[in-house]
């Protein structure tokens, strides 16, 4: 229950609403409890009118409200007869129970309305944390668990927010008015008639921690169902690819079993939990219906039939607001398990916070990386070792190096998504962890690896990072990335929609529309991370000589395993297991003698004279058997494989 405190920020924000929606269910069980005592009233009437066999006339009025005392003060005031009284009171409990209806009303339109909007409130909150985690906590968590906690998670406080608000604050008036109303009448009858609701308050207390412990284990399986689903719906092609479609069937069929059982196991407590409840309701009219009986036979001054006849009213109503204690009693302990959830995700404290004299500068372009060590949380892995790199305003830096060098580190340094272990970062003279993180990140255009598109137009797309972005700017970019003769050629062209994650589109594609989103930034700094990877050579040249006329005036950092002779970098470093090993301009690197950078450069010729040598565009060729080339794949030497390179002018007949 504790875990509930946190929502009090809401309540109060809300309160105005909380407070009048209380008072409208006051209200609503008011004008409820009037009817028992109008209808007792004109039981006695009519007894005593038809002077009914063992009739007697009680020794003491009845102790009503108010206002039904003014009334029976205005109906005894009248002459009227005795039909005539029962038709105004038959009347006056219509008009009772229409008030109470209408109270129900406005009851329902302002603490369900209050949790809509608490339910919205939330969901943002969650988001907006969301985005403000760094890069370390996404590497650690699954997409479906952060799904489950800002949807079914939050819908489970929300029903404690409205629903179990809403009933708890009925069952409180409901059971505060009837049990003020009926002491008043007959305090002996009324202690025999609540006789089982200590039983009632002890069967909630036990049954009541089973709830809250399944329902954690419910969330608990529902994630692990929710992540699942996820991951397969989003690599369903690498599924169907490898024919898995049995196995993560099996997956799949496992996590749900076993929230299944969860949610059965809850189910058969809850299934106990109310019956149980509904008998003790049972026997509370029974109990009251005896012992009225009996004191009737035994004291009909005391106990007449119209009392008898108000208490069993009185417990009727008392079923439905009792018999939801249970419901109640569940909607808090999940909303409990759910919002402690919540908490431990939003107290989640993000390692990248801005200082509080943050200061915002317009970058120039001077990076500085002084003697910087970066080691991954998650994994442990030292990804730099003592780094340090001088770039000055206006340079264009390569940086080489093999996979798991630490090339990307250095770019996510740069924005960052992560805090150097040691060392320092500086930009423009200033200590990185001192800028304004909005006014760094909108200062720098990225270029991932691994490229990202929404669910959204090409457009939007490439104006992703520049909202008020014009249509001629965005086809400039285009341009520039050398994607735009490919879009033209799409159906809508800018305007059409691009699928999940850009899965319509090729892989070049992709990168190049990314790099289009860079551009169209017009930042000062620009970091490309192995952005070619999936285009063509004379894609990759065209690419190349766009961005060396839009990169003239600006810091770039290109990161990269190959080498681009046609750009003319400043300064090209050479990485390896962390460490600069080499560093200069490309002729500085080739005259190292058995240098990584000369070597490399080697092997790249070596291979594009290879493939030119084999390209044959006004010919074909049929090889003999590649046993026979000796070439040789991962399965070793196979045989009887022909490989045939065509000419577009001639067939094979």
């Amino acid at each position: 229950m504790k875990q509930l405190k946190t929502l009090h920020i809401y309540f109060w924000k809300y309160r105005v609403r909380l407070g009048i929606g209380v008072l409208f269910i006051f209200l609503s069980n008011y004008f409820n409890v009037l009817t028992p005592q109008v209808t007792g009233f004109v039981i006695e009437l009519v007894q005593k009118s038809l002077a009914l066999p063992g009739y007697k006339t009680p020794d003491r009025q009845p102790d009503y409200d108010a206002l039904v005392d003014r009334f029976i003060s205005s109906v005894n005031g009248h002459d009227f007869s005795t039909s005539k009284v029962v038709a105004l009171c038959g009347i006056t409990i219509l008009i009772l129970a229409l008030l109470r209806g209408f109270f129900l009303f406005l009851m329902r339109q302002t603490i369900i309305v209050m949790s809509r909007h608490i339910e919205y409130d939330q969901k943002n909150e969650i988001y907006d944390h969301y985005q403000k985690l760094d890069t370390a906590f996404y590497k650690t968590h699954n997409t479906g668990d952060l799904m489950n906690r800002i949807a079914e998670d939050v819908s489970r406080v929300r029903m404690f927010t409205g629903p179990a608000i809403m009933y708890l604050a009925n069952l409180v008036a409901i059971i505060s008015l009837s049990v003020f109303f009926m002491l008043k009448r007959d305090a002996e009858l009324t202690l025999y008639v609540l006789l089982p609701l200590p039983i009632l308050a002890i069967t909630i207390y036990f049954v009541n921690n089973t709830i809250n412990k399944k329902s954690e284990k419910i969330q608990e399986s529902l994630s692990d169902l929710t992540t699942n689903a996820q991951e397969s719906y989003s690599g369903i092609r690498v599924i169907k690819s490898f024919v898995q479609e049995k196995a993560m069937l099996g997956f799949f069929t496992k996590n749900s079993e076993a929230y299944k059982k969860n949610a059965i196991g809850l189910a058969k407590v809850e299934a106990v939990y109310f019956p149980s409840i509904t008998l003790l309701i049972g026997l509370s009219t029974l109990i009251t219906i005896m012992i009225g009986g009996l004191h009737h036979i035994s004291n009909p001054e005391k106990t007449n039939l119209a009392t008898i006849l108000e208490f069993v009213m009185y417990v009727n109503m008392l079923t439905f607001p009792v018999s939801a204690i249970g419901l109640t009693a569940s909607m808090i302990q999940r909303a409990a398990a759910s919002q402690k959830r919540i908490n431990e995700f939003l107290q989640t404290v993000p390692s990248i916070r801005n200082p509080a004299d943050a200061v915002a500068i317009q970058l120039q372009g001077n990076i500085k990386f002084r003697e910087v060590n970066f080691t991954y949380p998650h994994t442990g892995i030292q990804s730099l070792k003592n780094f340090t790199l001088d770039i000055r305003n206006g340079e264009k830096v390569a940086i080489v190096g093999r996979t798991g060098s630490g090339k990307s580190t250095v770019a996510q340094l740069l924005l960052r998504m992560y805090e150097a272990t040691d060392g320092m970062i500086e930009l423009d003279g200033i200590d990185i962890r001192k800028i304004d993180l909005k006014t760094l990140r909108e200062q720098i255009s990225y270029v991932p690896q691994d490229v990202f598109l929404f669910s959204e137009t090409v457009e939007n797309n490439i104006s992703f990072g520049m909202p008020n972005t014009e249509h001629s700017e965005v086809i400039t970019a285009a341009t520039k990335a050398s994607v735009d003769k490919e879009i033209a050629g799409f159906a809508y062209q800018y305007n059409t929609m691009i699928g999940e994650r850009g899965v319509t589109l090729s892989g070049g594609q992709k990168q190049r529309i990314s790099i289009a989103r860079a551009l169209v930034k017009k930042p000062g700094l620009v970091i490309f991370d192995d952005c070619l990877s999936a285009v063509d050579a004379r894609t990759e040249k065209e690419i190349i000589g766009n961005l060396n006329d839009y990169l003239q005036d600006k810091t770039a950092i290109i990161i990269t395993h190959r080498i681009f002779t046609l750009f003319n970098f400043d300064k090209i470093i050479v990485l390896e297991d962390g460490f600069i090993v080499e560093q200069g301009t490309h002729h500085q690197l080739l005259s190292i003698p058995g240098g990584y950078y000369a070597g490399l450069y080697a092997r790249q010729q070596e291979q594009e004279d290879s493939n030119e040598s084999n390209s044959e565009p006004d010919s074909y060729r049929v090889r003999t058997p590649n046993s026979e080339l000796g070439l040789k794949t991962p399965f070793g030497r196979l045989k009887n494989i022909y490989i045939f390179v065509i000419s577009k002018t001639k067939a094979i007949s």
